[in-house]
């Protein structure tokens, strides 16, 4: 071997663009798969047959994993990204059972293989890029999906604030009764201070999502995100809007997305209906919003701003709840297509109160959306 320089083979350019393409579906899913962690895998996968799973499954979960926080989201990213392929169990010793990682869709599966023949079937790197950024009422069935399970893997982290308790630290600010406390047990005799940092607590988040006919292409994927948010983020609360308020946040507590839309839909009773969204924010306000669900949270009102009343009251509704909330985000699946301007009334009334105005009409506008929830910069 003395003298032998070993020759790592180069990574096949497809597989590349397949791991970029989970790399980007694990940040979106809240995991901090880097680019240094990405090139791990990259290099991990070249010394491997990752025509097992077995092998493709642990070198993403050993490189792409910062710690145990980011096990379980991995495993749920790892499952929607090669959708139908099964993530092997930490302690199985089964055979391995070997399957291609990345397959186009409409080839056939090997009898046996252990997947459930009514699972989407995967898509390559580039066709996941093209779904990424295709319109959401444009999809196919097929197509429709494999973006409900990326949608299910996004986790929207959310903003952090500062409580008002404290929990000792090595830095900080003096905390005079604790050091008090430890100089009497010592007799008196001083000792080093101790410090103390305010505690951190999540922020509310508030999800308004409009289910009138207008938004009848776009509802089932922004209530498939709220479900996404409700699950991972105790205290989300979620509400529809069409003709009427409902309030959905026990239906979408469901582990299960499909179940959970749904319990949604036997609770709504206006789906694609009409819209008064001024009438229906001032109830917000006046029944939840006022009394603490929507002050100091991160409110986000999905919906186009079609206003069939009074575009003045949902002004007048918006910068109330501007005063409530930390911050209000609207998402317009329109602002996404080329040529939009926010020129009907309701949009006009408001975007004045609104703080981040953001696209929703795509897989990659909602992985962004989770983004801008998070507190991350909004890419106009």
């Amino acid at each position: 071997m003395g003298g032998h320089r070993v020759t790592v083979p180069r990574p096949d350019a497809d597989l590349t663009r397949t791991l970029v393409g989970f790399a980007r579906t694990l940040r979106a899913a809240g995991v901090d798969a880097s680019v240094g962690r990405l090139h791990q895998t990259v290099d991990a996968v070249t010394r491997l047959d990752v025509a097992h799973r077995r092998d493709l499954y642990w070198a993403g979960r050993l490189t792409l994993c910062a710690g145990p926080d980011d096990l379980d989201r991995y495993d749920r990213a790892f499952l929607a990204y090669f959708a139908g392929v099964q993530a092997p169990p930490v302690r199985r010793v089964s055979p391995v059972q070997v399957v291609r990682p990345v397959a186009v869709p409409g080839t056939e599966r090997e009898a046996g293989d252990g997947i459930d023949p009514d699972e989407p079937p995967a898509a390559t790197a580039s066709e996941l890029e093209v779904l990424r950024h295709r319109d959401l009422a444009a999809l196919t069935a097929a197509e429709r999906a494999v973006v409900r399970r990326l949608i299910a893997a996004i986790d929207p982290v959310g903003e952090t604030r500062l409580s008002r308790r404290h929990r000792r630290s090595a830095s900080g600010a003096v905390d005079a009764h604790r050091t008090v406390r430890a100089m009497l047990r010592r007799g008196g005799e001083p000792v080093r201070l101790e410090r103390r940092v305010r505690r951190v607590r999540p922020r509310r988040l508030v999800l308004i999502v409009d289910v009138s006919g207008s938004m009848q292409p776009y509802a089932d994927s922004f209530l498939r995100f709220a479900h996404a948010a409700a699950r991972r983020r105790p205290g989300t609360e979620v509400f529809t809007v069409g003709t009427r308020l409902t309030r959905v946040t026990r239906e979408m507590r469901g582990r299960d997305p499909s179940a959970a839309m749904l319990a949604v839909t036997g609770a709504v009773p206006d789906w694609s209906g009409g819209t008064r969204l001024g009438e229906l924010v001032k109830s917000f306000l006046d029944q939840w919003g006022q009394r603490g669900v929507a002050r100091g949270a991160v409110v986000l009102v999905a919906s186009d701003g079609w206003e069939r009343g009074d575009a003045g009251l949902l002004g007048e509704q918006m910068r109330r709840l501007s005063r409530l909330a930390h911050r209000v985000v609207w998402a317009n699946p329109h602002r996404g297509q080329p040529g939009y301007a926010p020129t009907t009334a309701g949009m006009q009334a408001a975007l004045p109160h609104v703080d981040d105005f953001v696209d929703g009409h795509s897989l990659g506008a909602l992985e962004q959306l989770a983004a801008v929830l998070s507190g991350g910069p909004h890419r106009a």
